[in-house]
Formats: C-alpha cells, structure tokens, sequence
C-alpha cells in the first residue's frame, strides 16, 4: 500500500522550508547591504565636496595673507611704519656699512694618480 503523504514525518516537510527561508533571508540581507553602502558612498561624497570646498576657501584665505604679508613687508610701508612710531631710524649711512670682499672658492685638491693604483704582490717567478 501507497504511504499517506501526511503521515510523513515534519523534517522532511521542513527541509524545503528552511531552503526558502535562508534563500530570502539571503537575498534580504544582500539588498540590506546593498542600500547602506550606497548611503555611505553619498556620504562620504558630501564629506569629499564639502573639504574641497574648505580647501579652496583657505586656499584664497592663504593667498590674501601672503598678498598682505608682502605688502607690509615692502620698503615704502616699512618706511611708513617707522615714522608713524617715531622709532627715529633711518637709513645706514655710508661710511656704517662695511662691506666684505667676496673670496674666490679654492679648488678641490686633485688626488694624485699614483695613489690612486692599488698595488699588487710580486710574485716569486716573475721580474
């Protein structure tokens, strides 16, 4: 006699189950991952353009300072600057500067060629 499908037991009837329900839970977590990865590659995005945004604000930032700083370093400011305070400096007379004679650069001794051989042994037979 044929056996009656329901009297089987319940694994047998578990197993396709199971299948299905790792294969979805599977394919459930794949598409999880899928859109966190996405928000993080929008995320880091925004970060990216809003450091370039920084960088080429400090960028201008640096180049006004460095304009600035050239132009308070310049003779007539500084001229300027010293009268305002009433530092009473001027300009060094002639006879205040001293000015040094610039030698000539002394060579680099040439080794001497002979030095430069290496010797070898004599040998016992040969003259």
């Amino acid at each position: 006699m044929a056996k009656n499908r329901k009297n089987q037991a319940a694994e047998v009837r578990f197993g396709p189950v199971l299948k299905v329900v790792l294969l979805c839970s599977l394919i459930c977590g794949a598409a999880i991952g899928y859109v966190w990865q996405k928000s993080q590659i929008d995320h880091l995005g925004r970060q990216f353009a809003e450091r370039e945004a920084r960088l080429k604000q400090l960028k201008i930032e640096n180049k006004m300072l460095a304009d600035q700083v050239a132009f308070l370093n310049s003779p007539p400011v500084i001229d300027r600057r010293v009268k305002e305070m009433n530092l009473g400096l001027a300009p060094a007379q002639p006879l205040q500067v001293v000015r040094l004679p610039e030698s000539a650069p002394t060579p680099a001794p040439v080794p001497d060629a002979a030095r430069q051989l290496a010797q070898r042994p004599a040998a016992a037979g040969t003259p």
